[in-house]
């Protein structure tokens, strides 16, 4: 497995290598420092005046969760998120007119016990692909307040290329988005939404965690095995993820070989396009459609 730093090279050419399992870390853009700023602004709003990097010390875990139930859309939904999104693809030599993304969401990881379910949900050990995610599904990580070794995100090189027995065949994401998508809030003292786990023993050292300053960003296959750090910091990590595709990659079906996802649905009605917001087209979709949709709503671009 490579590690890239700010590498010289066309954006057709990292994405081969992020479907090889390679990593790639770029330095903070300008709109990715807006990104966070933005993300920092809605945060210190919303909590103010506590220090947002210390609620667990004196705020219940109930009450942080419906703040957070409520700054988290309204992050996800600020007309600038998009905006940033879309001038920090282009900073980085991303096509705009082939590069479509989904929105920003922003993250949370709490020190000790603190608020691990629904709102705050600490990932397991797990690969995007066993959520619907597409095989050309590149993820991006971005810390929104400095993070440390022991709070960031881990992955875990050596399943890239390793199968996992895993509950992927149980999970849809159209009935993900009907039944658990927007109870999120009410998850505080344990998640029992159905998600997907590892079904087998995991050896998840060695590890890699990534430590990028505010507005830097990593790049990896939505295939990498990935999780939440425990983290042991004593400050809770802020961090915002998304996600892009590639539409030549869609087309040609293109991207990491899937090695154990039985999951059924598509997240590709998500993607936004760089330039006008516009869905993928129809004929993009129905390349990933497998005849579940029928069963629950889907959202009106894959209608």
């Amino acid at each position: 497995m490579n590690i890239y730093v700010d590498p010289r090279m066309s954006d057709d050419r990292r994405r081969m290598e992020l479907y090889r399992g390679s990593i790639i870390v770029h330095s903070p853009s300008p709109s990715a420092l807006a990104l966070c700023r933005l993300a920092r602004e809605l945060v210190e709003e919303a909590f103010r005046p506590l220090d947002p990097l210390k609620l667990h010390e004196s705020v219940p875990a109930e009450k942080c969760a419906e703040i957070l139930g409520v700054v988290k859309p309204k992050f996800i939904h600020h007309p600038d998120a998009k905006r940033h999104i879309r001038g920090m693809l282009a900073e980085l030599g991303c096509d705009l007119e082939k590069t479509y993304f989904d929105v920003p969401r922003l993250r949370t990881a709490f020190p000790g016990d603190y608020l691990k379910s629904g709102i705050a949900y600490a990932f397991h050990a797990h690969r995007d692909t066993w959520y619907s995610a597409p095989f050309c599904q590149i993820n991006w990580w971005v810390p929104a307040y400095e993070v440390q070794a022991d709070n960031c995100m881990a992955l875990h090189p050596r399943y890239f290329s390793r199968p996992i027995k895993n509950g992927s065949s149980q999970y849809n994401y159209h009935k993900w988005n009907a039944e658990s998508r927007y109870n999120a809030a009410q998850q505080v003292k344990a998640d029992t939404r159905v998600q997907p786990h590892a079904e087998e023993s995991l050896e998840l050292e060695p590890e890699i965690r990534m430590v990028c300053p505010v507005g830097g960003a990593y790049q990896f296959s939505a295939a990498q095995l990935h999780s939440t750090a425990p983290n042991t910091s004593g400050v809770t990590r802020y961090s915002v993820d998304f996600r892009t595709v590639h539409l030549d990659d869609v087309l040609n079906r293109v991207g990491a070989a899937n090695i154990d996802s039985a999951c059924t649905g598509t997240t590709m009605g998500d993607y936004l396009k760089g330039t006008d917001l516009s869905h993928l087209p129809k004929e993009a979709m129905a390349l990933y459609l497998d005849g579940t949709e029928t069963e629950y709503a889907l959202s009106p671009a894959a209608r």
